[in-house]
């Protein structure tokens, strides 16, 4: 009954503008965490902000990377041919490569890199043009999540895939908009809400987190979702504002770990009596005819 759990390690912006850093970040997680794939991010700030929001200072100040909001995003920006270089060293450590596109620009360059399967974040899934250009450019995986989203927007954007034939290429996630997010708003029966609705029409139904810890994932699985999301850092002390709200190498490790165990328990028993039972049976199982 269970799909195998594909598990997502997201490094977005953690690799703090450095290249060297992505790099270290693909291969622990490629070669100590064991994930399937790891996923960046590609932004275009001047397309996305106003020049006010630009020209603004960083709302957090000890986390920013330049003078500017606008200079702090792209200063953690990496260009197209560095995405190409990504993507070229998760294809040599055995590890797929994605991104989270968040605008018209970022969501061609990436696409052109023929990516196994592209991001939509929570931020820009009711950014429709976007979305069709992909239905109608992109033949890979389009995965998106549902944080910020109103039961309304999700249909609309659930029929644009049908509508363009596209939907069984379409993977759904949970998720919470928040960093970190307390327990109490993570919602994991969404999940269930999201299978009884439209697991019948899309690729998949998975879950990207925000929480603390790794307890969650193990009940977002178990309720359905075998796509598994959560953000990575090499260290959760740097400055930024996602390290705090992501999980180190061994935190990503035993996530995966985990969920690799859930998926073998969660069978039922092939015959009544196991045959590692019958020892067992043997010695301790109560038989009235040998009293």
């Amino acid at each position: 009954m269970y799909k195998k759990p594909y598990i997502i390690a997201e490094i977005g912006c953690n690799h703090k503008g450095d290249m060297d850093i992505a790099k270290e970040l693909i291969t622990v997680a490629s070669s100590f965490c064991k994930v399937d794939a790891v996923k960046f991010q590609k932004r275009c700030p001047k397309v996305l902000l106003t020049e006010e929001q630009y020209n603004a200072p960083h709302p957090n100040p000890l986390n920013s990377y330049g003078t500017t909001y606008g200079q702090h995003r792209e200063f953690l920006e990496f260009n197209v041919d560095q995405h190409a270089q990504l993507k070229e060293w998760c294809e040599r450590e055995g590890v797929v490569y994605s991104t989270s596109v968040w605008d018209m620009p970022s969501a061609k360059e990436i696409a052109g890199l023929n990516p196994e399967f592209i991001k939509i974040p929570s931020a820009c899934n009711t950014h429709f043009e976007m979305l069709q250009w992909l239905c109608d450019n992109y033949k890979g995986e389009i995965h998106l999540s549902l944080g910020m989203t109103s039961h309304k927007e999700e249909e609309e954007i659930i029929q644009l895939f049908v509508n363009n034939g596209r939907n069984q290429d379409l993977v759904l996630y949970n998720c919470t908009s928040g960093y970190p997010v307390p327990f109490e708003d993570v919602c994991l029966l969404e999940i269930t809400r999201l299978r009884q609705l439209y697991e019948d029409k899309v690729k998949g139904i998975g879950f990207s987190g925000h929480h603390k810890g790794i307890a969650i994932d193990d009940g977002a699985y178990t309720l359905g979702a075998n796509y598994i999301e959560r953000h990575y850092t090499l260290d959760r002390t740097w400055k930024g504002t996602d390290h705090a709200a992501s999980l180190e190498p061994d935190g990503i490790r035993k996530l995966v770990r985990n969920l690799q165990a859930l998926h073998t328990a969660l069978a039922y028993k092939q015959e009544e009596i196991l045959p590692i039972e019958n020892v067992q049976r043997e010695k301790l199982k109560y038989r009235k005819d040998v009293l």
